[in-house]
């Protein structure tokens, strides 16, 4: 509809960019005025973040569109596709784009605090108030277009926003969660959390036998926990430097197996430095993923954002897997220290929501926590190398 609307106001170029490639197809055969078919316009499969970092045209409108991917599901914190759409690094980057003169809108059904949270965010971004324009009602939401001049104020607007007090603070890359009114774990996460961490319990009680087998594998509780926070991390930096999108997701998930692999056959084949110096490695890969901030990277091009974005994100897993490889090597009850290893992991999945609070970049402080939990309480294994 916005494509159509813009070609019958005189639009001579068009980029329209959808994340979904079947709501782009039902587009492209069932809307009356076949936008999409125009030659005006060219049509984009791709996450809008990634469009806007990737993109080198400038534009005289740039409009967020009823970008919702979940309107009808209840989780308030959950990454969403479009999470990093409203962030203040990307719509720094939408403005940045705008020819001279050239305006910038975004509309959906917001409820009335998430009017005041990203009217704040273009607040902090062009550093003046944005118009409002309030529609329709649908239940407690409200049609509402925001809109900026590139330059600032929009002239001729009859209303700018006025916040009740501060207004709810902008989202960030680090911490991309504008439908989460407050930093906090909402209580129903904490209820769920609670059940699956209880359920764990049980089954790896059943399956790995009683857990006080468990604790001279205590080392590996730890690194399980630290691992999947790993694993989480690197979806997160993907999904900022190349999109929201299962194909980058799974791109995370086969990177994580591949660098798992290689550190198998690395440990098969050769032989391993001792345990400290490995944990080393570590922590500096860790310091190094810390001290890089994503925003760094999405000024790259893709091929070297890439292959930067690989390193920096994988060569912790990888010395991760080395030092799990090297340690389990000694392990004769296997089942029972798959099984601290395992509850380990779990634990790490519930510590992920700290994110909610703290941001995505802080779990890496938790991250070298955990494995420098493994490293003191696994000690009395390392002596052995280290002699």
């Amino acid at each position: 509809n916005d494509v159509a609307v813009a070609l019958a106001e005189g639009a001579q170029r068009v980029d329209a960019v959808e994340i979904d490639p079947v709501l782009q197809q039902l587009g492209r055969d069932r809307h009356p005025e076949r936008p999409y078919s125009d030659p005006r316009v060219t049509a984009h499969v791709d996450d809008g973040r990634a469009f806007l970092e990737r993109t080198d045209r400038r534009y005289d409108v740039i409009l967020l569109a009823l970008p919702d991917s979940a309107t009808i599901v209840t989780g308030q914190a959950a990454l969403r596709l479009e999470n990093y759409l409203f962030t203040t690094e990307a719509l720094e980057q939408a403005r940045s784009l705008l020819k001279p003169g050239g305006s910038f809108a975004m509309y959906n059904y917001y409820e009335p605090w998430l009017v005041d949270r990203y009217a704040n965010t273009l607040r902090a971004v062009y550093d003046t108030e944005p118009c409002v324009q309030v529609g329709r009602s649908l239940g407690p939401r409200q049609e509402v277009v925001l809109s900026m001049a590139k330059e600032g104020r929009v002239a001729g607007c009859q209303t700018f926003w006025q916040p009740a007090e501060a207004g709810l603070a902008p989202s960030t890359d680090d911490y991309p969660f504008p439908y989460l009114a407050e930093r906090e774990i909402p209580s129903f996460y904490l209820w769920m959390l609670g059940l699956i961490l209880v359920a764990s319990l049980l089954l790896v009680r059943v399956a790995a036998g009683p857990l006080r087998t468990m604790r001279p594998y205590a080392d590996l509780f730890f690194m399980g926990g630290a691992f999947l926070l790993l694993e989480t991390k690197n979806v997160v930096q993907f999904a900022l430097l190349f999109g929201t999108t299962w194909l980058v997701n799974a791109a995370v998930f086969a990177g994580v197996l591949l660098s798992v692999l290689a550190a198998i056959e690395v440990a098969r084949r050769v032989r391993l430095p001792r345990p400290v110096v490995l944990y080393g490695a570590l922590l500096l890969a860790l310091v190094a993923a810390l001290l890089i901030p994503p925003a760094a990277l999405l000024s790259l091009p893709v091929v070297p954002r890439f292959l930067a974005g690989v390193a920096v994100a994988f060569a912790p897993i990888f010395l991760a897997n080395l030092v799990f490889a090297q340690r389990f090597s000694s392990i004769g009850a296997s089942t029972t220290a798959f099984g601290a290893n395992l509850l380990g992991a779990m634990v790490g999945g519930a510590l992920e929501y700290f994110a909610l609070v703290t941001g995505f970049r802080f779990l890496l402080v938790l991250v070298a926590v955990l494995y420098g939990l493994a490293f003191l309480v696994g000690r009395r294994h390392l002596a052995p190398a280290d002699a």
